[in-house]
């Protein structure tokens, strides 16, 4: 059965920095060792990175969110540290908004029975990734580690757990 792992955009503006969190603090290590578990056992892991260009502020995204962040190139579009040498070999879905069609039809195409996702923002591009492939995907076993995820607050990550759950996504 092939196995996917998605880490969505664990990137340092979303753990550290313009965005950053308590929370996605939190979770660094979980993630990181979700992902050398996966690797161990052979499943494949894409990260997503959330990517902007300079002109973000006049984008529709940034008027609605007026916090740049994840421009390309810049320190806060990286990896946060921790996962930078896991993600060696591994491969980077940019994405310009919440989530991703490529990352959909890239999991289509290889033919991934089971989707794994973990990572930032729990209420924002975790639920959008997932709702993505399972409407892309709807026969594979699309899942949310709830503990390797976190929301913009802690009550918008459990409103996000719920509303995957009602679409018959596994949360674990």
């Amino acid at each position: 059965m092939k196995q996917l792992l998605v880490v969505v955009d664990m990137q340092v503006d979303f753990v550290t920095g313009a965005l950053g969190s308590n929370e996605a603090k939190a979770i660094v290590e979980n993630v990181v060792n979700k992902v050398r578990e996966a690797k161990a056992v052979g499943k494949t892991v894409v990260f997503t990175l959330d990517t902007h260009e300079a002109d973000y502020m006049e984008t529709q995204e940034g008027r609605n969110l007026p916090v740049a962040h994840c421009i390309r190139g810049s320190e806060g579009w990286e990896l946060v540290p921790e996962l930078r040498e896991l993600a060696d070999g591994c491969r980077l879905v940019e994405k310009p908004t919440f989530g991703s069609t490529m990352l959909a039809h890239l999991a289509g195409k290889d033919g991934y029975e089971e989707i794994e996702l973990v990572g930032v923002c729990t209420d924002i591009c975790v639920i959008s990734n997932a709702m993505i492939l399972k409407a892309a995907l709807p026969e594979a076993a699309i899942s949310v580690d709830a503990s390797c995820c976190a929301g913009v607050t802690e009550e918008s990550h459990r409103n996000a757990l719920e509303a995957m759950r009602a679409c018959q996504i596994q949360i674990k």
